[in-house]
């Protein structure tokens, strides 16, 4: 089975039950595969980057795997504002946040409530410069263990957002993120949207930033926020002192 996200944010789990938390979300327009049915849950695959966790079975629209195919080959569209509505039968208004998936509003097989968009839309791979403007959209957003949106977001909830807001994919997790691209031996050869990620005590990378010019990163830690960047790791200049330990810092595109 297979199916679309035909609800603004929907909460993905790690167990199948509300008490469970929340590992990810699903935005307005994502497609999923549907794996295991277990009474009014669904374990699900997230088809964008292939993550995985339970939602509840009435929070999603069965599509054909037919549909999904198609879906999956379709450009990727994009809302580009931090919120905007969708427009449907009934005088349906919806809102929805930014970074939702708009691919699939002119197939009416699967637009079956008439779902219209008129804002702005973002496709299409950027330039690497444009993901720190794409990053400050989000600056202020508070911190959300598996948030996806400027409502609550976590920290590589926030890094894989801008990418795909750019045309590009990377992983969901901290942990995942720091397999892709190529290292940098040091933060003078780092450029603007590059990644620099943290380890905690076990020696696990637990956080991801964003980089920026002057040896400042952007990142999601309270709040989406701003701090300094330095061989040691993240200094907040609030706490009078460094937040983060920098494990590794990668050039992504």
């Amino acid at each position: 089975m297979f199916g679309i996200c035909n609800l603004a944010i929907v909460p993905v789990r790690s167990e199948p039950s509300d008490r469970s938390e929340i590992v990810t979300q699903l935005l307005f327009g994502e497609h999923i595969e549907i794996l295991e049915r277990q009474n009014q849950w669904a374990k699900i695959r997230i088809q964008f980057d292939d993550y995985e966790g339970w939602v509840d079975s009435k929070q999603y629209q069965v599509i054909s795997q037919e549909q999904f195919n198609q879906l999956s080959k379709e450009a990727i569209i994009l809302n580009a504002d931090l919120i905007d509505y969708i427009t449907g039968s009934n005088n349906l208004l919806l809102p929805i946040p930014l970074g939702a998936s708009l691919s699939f509003l002119n197939n009416s097989e699967i637009n079956t409530s008439s779902f219209e968009f008129e804002g702005t839309k973002t496709s299409g791979i950027k330039p690497k410069s444009a993901l720190i403007k794409t990053a400050f959209m989000y600056l202020n957003a508070p911190y959300l263990w598996g948030g996806k949106t400027p409502f609550g977001i976590d920290c590589s909830g926030f890094t894989q957002m801008v990418y795909k807001l750019n045309g590009y994919k990377i992983h969901r997790d901290a942990s995942q993120q720091a397999l892709e691209g190529d290292p940098l031996s040091f933060i003078e050869e780092c450029e603007p949207g590059d990644l620099a990620f943290f380890d905690n005590d076990e020696g696990n990378i637990n956080h991801v930033g964003i980089i920026m010019d002057n040896n400042y990163i952007i990142h999601a830690s309270g709040k989406v926020r701003i701090d300094r960047l330095d061989h040691t790791g993240i200094y907040n200049p609030e706490l009078n002192k460094h937040t983060h330990k920098l494990r590794v810092i990668k050039k992504i595109i």
